[in-house]
């Protein structure tokens, strides 16, 4: 394969081949349908029933020889398609932006050295290094591989891993080979369950076997967000009661003598302007520019419902390590059992600088036991370092063999000295023998076989033999958990390096020096070392410091102070977690307790379910135990948003309301099953990304209540006039605009509103909370009722003869448009007074308020479309009028909120957080487990 593909296993493609390659494979994609072009996207908007009838009208009025009624019909048409279709466009493209935030890349070998590119760039012949998580981006053949299962679900409808190896397999009978027996192939969207490998591209894009599946692929409809459907079941029922109203009208004005086609106009722009059908479109582009903010802030939400259920997250179980800390490690001590004290390492991050002392005396460099430890750490070890030239040599990996016999991430792409690549546990011993003067040791043996560590295993462990020598011992090298690492050593090391019974108490005294440093938040890995299993001898432990990452306490305390738990998880010794927790914020020893991987698998899912409210810290835990802490909190009730990175622990992610993978040390399982990526794996990232959660559903509700407002007002204004009688105090051609302005960029600007810190300091909202309640219906009914009153009221001080003309349509509609406008102003926020509202603020609305503005300035004085609305110049006296009048929308605003200000319409929670704080609940309190809020929370809802 690799001489039919001219590609070299050690040193990959060249530059200039693969370039070639690229122009003639073309790039490694899927092929998609190409979308319908603009023009005739934006016909489409026209095919609506409503839009439709009104182009009907004007046809009528065409054949009836009313040629002005037909102009100003077709163009305000005209107008209300063009804004669908940018509203809609605006959507598409927003949401074709979101599959581009986390594209698809790989580790390629190319001149001879390891590279992350996109995906697409890959070409046949192209050597890739794939690990466990990793999702395989072509079809490829294996060269070598250890312990490698993949999960070939994709293809083959097996959920069961398969096995994978390099060697050559036999052709069946007619020389055909089904998929699921190619085990020395993996094939694109598979993937790697566990091991690595090093394989050779053979197929990409539409020639892979996925690619011929995917035709397939693309005729399954994405599904719509639980928020967008009720959207839609909102929209159809006062879809239902507008056409009933319309209908009464339309009865009761042919009932007066009116005439049937001005009825029919009338009624059909009323339909378009009340019924609002620009909501679910308004919803689509809210959450999606919501996302858009979110990654901006290093959040990338893959699931639009995610953002949803963002807000009503009541517990957040959270990763320690790389999450609430660094991921920066450094070792800060050792502790070897030939010595009494520890020894003490200085220096920080990934800088060669640091100094080895015991007991304030530095240590000899001929010390053979911290020797020994400091090989034995960098042997079983798959990270590696390229020191700048002022640093020293080059740390790097056995390539002697293959490049898959260690494990190679990402490199770091923040600013740096020295390139590095590998897990920051791996790295931090590589600084440490550095530190020591001890170079390299990997280019010196042969690595026979690996086993990878995993969070079952708890262990990393290798065989290699020495080059320089015939001898053909091999040597075990072993490191992971104490607990492990202990149990498997039958000799520890003296001084003199020879070896010694690892006996019981020398055993003990270990385990209570890990003990020791756990307690000072330190992560502990323990190495051992032999010819075979029954000869391993205990090296020493490691205690490495990574620190809680800044802002990560003040992001616990505000996530504490608006009712939301936090939980951690760890696989760390419990003197380390409860270390780092309390040290942030999240542990309290006087009301937390803590729980063990092992307490949790020895527990029923009911005595689980008892306790878990009181438990802030589970430690020693592996990916399974995720997955029981996700379904025993939400048994009780509870919304989950859980982290994770590992393989492993992709079925507690899919399980949780939020699943969360981290994008810089996370694998594309992790990813794959998650609904929000972390770019940055920050804590205060996820707390950032729960406001925004928080923020978009409230503006949801702000547009809704101006939307429906201004939908009841229209209706309710003609249906007033056309009942008592009296002339229509609107055209169709007004009514129309102001259904671009109520689904127009003013109703849009509401949705990118900025987080106000009243509504991010709420408790979560419940996921069964009605779109519409009570204080949102006062709001709109109120808003509404005035609107009516002040547009009658100048309606009929204007129709003092009987007789309606284009001045009294003209005061009497920029009335309604500035009652209009105040009334989006208000409905920025659901409590604050317009007086606390910046007004600049929100840039978008006040571009979209003025640009509303300047068009019905241009309605009333530019003399084509005076011809179009049928409208008048004003005077400046007027206009004034009209704004006093309009601005009594602004007391009345003022006033609600005043009265309403416990019961906010954010489905009651503002009203349990307004309480909790004026009865003085302490942060401790806050702090108590779900039962407790539970309790409370009933009570608040009693108290309401």
């Amino acid at each position: 394969c690799l001489l039919s593909l001219n590609s070299d296993r050690k040193l990959g493609l060249q530059s200039v081949e693969t370039d070639l390659r690229l122009s003639s494979y073309g790039s490694n994609e899927l092929d998609t349908d190409e979308p319908d072009p603009l023009f005739k996207k934006f016909l489409d908007t026209f095919k609506d029933p409503m839009i439709m009838l009104l182009l009907a009208s004007c046809g009528i009025s065409t054949v009836m020889g009313q040629y002005d009624d037909a102009v100003s019909i077709f163009l305000a048409v005209f107008i209300v398609g063009t804004v669908a279709f940018v509203q809609e466009y605006r959507s598409e493209k927003a949401l074709e932006a979101l599959n581009e935030l986390v594209p698809p890349k790989a580790l390629v070998i190319r001149d001879g050295h390891p590279k992350v590119i996109m995906a697409k760039n890959l070409v046949p012949g192209d050597i890739i290094k794939l690990q466990s998580g990793d999702r395989i981006p072509a079809d490829c053949r294996i060269i070598s591989a250890v312990q490698l299962t993949t999960d070939d679900s994709s293809l083959t409808g097996e959920t069961h891993p398969h096995e994978k190896h390099e060697g050559v397999i036999a052709k069946g009978l007619n020389g055909d080979i089904p998929l699921a027996e190619c085990t020395n192939m993996i094939f694109m969207g598979s993937l790697v369950s566990s091991g690595n490998c090093t394989a050779i591209i053979t197929s990409i894009g539409m020639k892979t076997e996925f690619g011929k599946v995917f035709a397939d692929l693309k005729c399954v409809e994405e599904r719509r967000t639980p928020l967008q459907t009720k959207m839609d079941d909102l929209g159809k029922h006062l879809s239902a009661i507008s056409f009933g109203i319309i209908a009464m009208i339309a009865l009761s004005g042919l009932f007066q003598g009116r005439s049937l086609l001005d009825m029919f106009t009338i009624g059909v722009s009323l339909a378009v302007a009340a019924i609002p059908e620009g909501l679910p479109i308004c919803v689509t582009v809210t959450l999606a520019l919501g996302v858009m903010r979110m990654a901006k802030r290093n959040a990338i939400v893959k699931k639009l419902p995610a953002v949803e259920a963002l807000g009503c997250a009541t517990v957040v179980c959270v990763d320690k390590t790389g999450t609430l800390t660094q991921n920066q490690m450094t070792v800060k001590e050792i502790y070897l059992d030939s010595e009494k004290s520890l020894v003490e390492v200085s220096g920080g991050g990934y800088e060669q600088t640091g100094d080895f002392s015991m007991n304030g005396e530095p240590m000899r460099s001929d010390h053979l036991v911290l020797n020994k430890l400091l090989e034995a750490a960098c042997l079983c070890n798959n990270a590696s370092i390229k020191w700048n030239k002022a640093s020293g040599d080059e740390w790097r990996p056995n390539t002697d063999q293959n490049l898959n016999e260690f494990e190679v991430f990402e490199t770091d792409k923040r600013p740096q000295k020295n390139s590095k690549q590998g897990k920051p546990t791996e790295l931090a011993l590589l600084v440490a023998a550095s530190k020591f003067g001890i170079s390299d040791p990997r280019h010196l043996y042969e690595r026979v076989n690996e086993v990878p560590f995993s969070s079952d295993r708890k262990y990393m462990e290798v065989k290699c033999k020495k080059l320089s020598t015939l001898s053909k011992e091999v040597m075990t090298v072993v490191k992971g958990t104490v607990e492990v690492v202990i149990g498997r050593c039958k000799y520890t090391l003296l001084r003199d390096g020879q070896k010694c019974f690892f006996s019981e108490e020398k055993k003990k005294r270990a385990i209570e020096a890990a003990s020791v440093l756990g307690g000072r938040g330190r992560r502990i890995v323990a190495v051992g070392m032999g010819c075979d299993e029954g000869d391993m001898a205990f090296c020493g432990l490691f205690g490495i410091m990574d620190p809680p990452r800044k802002g990560a306490k003040g992001a616990v305390a505000e996530m504490q102070m608006c009712k939301t738990r936090l939980c951690m998880i760890t696989g760390d010794a419990e003197e380390t977690a409860v270390s780092i927790a309390t040290s942030v914020g999240i542990f309290d020893q006087s009301i937390h307790r803590t729980l063990s991987g092992s307490d949790i698998e020895n527990m029923g899912p009911a005595q689980l379910e008892a306790i878990i409210h009181e438990v802030a810290v589970f430690y020693r835990t592996s990916p399974r135990h995720k997955l029981s802490i996700v379904r025993a909190l939400q048994n009780i009730g509870e919304v989950v948003a859980m982290t994770g990175d590992g393989v492993n622990d992709a079925p507690a992610l899919k399980a949780a309301d939020i699943g969360v993978a981290m994008g810089f040390t996370g694998t594309d399982v992790a990813k794959e099953a998650a609904d929000m990526i972390l770019m940055d794996d920050d804590f205060v990232t996820i707390v950032s990304a729960i406001e925004e959660g928080k923020g978009i559903f409230y503006n949801i509700k702000n547009f809704l209540a101006f939307q429906l407002s201004t939908s009841v007002a229209a209706l309710g204004l003609v249906a007033l006039s056309t009942f008592f009688g009296l002339p229509s105090p609107l055209n169709a051609m007004q009514i129309l605009w102001i259904n671009i302005i109520m689904d127009g960029p003013p109703a849009q600007s509401l949705g990118v509103e900025q987080v106000q810190a009243v509504v991010v300091s709420r408790p979560p909202r419940k996921s069964t909370d009605a779109i519409i309640n009570g204080p949102l219906m006062v709001r709109v009914i109120s808003s509404a009722l005035l609107i009516v009153i002040g547009t009658t009221y100048v309606f009929m001080r204007e129709l003092v003869d009987g007789t309606i003309s284009s001045r009294d349509t003209t005061m009497t509609f920029t009335t309604f448009v500035s009652f209009d406008m105040m009334n989006a102003y208000c409905c920025r926020s659901a409590d604050k007074p317009v007086f606390q509202i910046p007004i600049f603020g929100n840039k978008p609305f006040v571009y979209a308020v003025g640009g509303s503005i300047l068009g019905q300035l241009a309605v009333i004085y530019f003399a084509p479309l005076q011809a179009v609305f049928q409208t008048e110049a004003l005077s400046f006296s007027d206009l004034m009028l009209i704004l006093l009048i309009s601005s009594s929308m602004l007391v009345l605003d003022t006033v609600r909120k005043r009265l309403m200000k416990n019961q906010v319409s954010y489905g009651g929670s503002h009203a349990e957080g307004s309480m909790a704080q004026s009865d003085g609940i302490s942060m401790q309190s806050l702090m108590r487990g779900s039962r407790m809020r539970g309790r409370t929370a009933d009570k608040m809802d009693r108290m309401v």
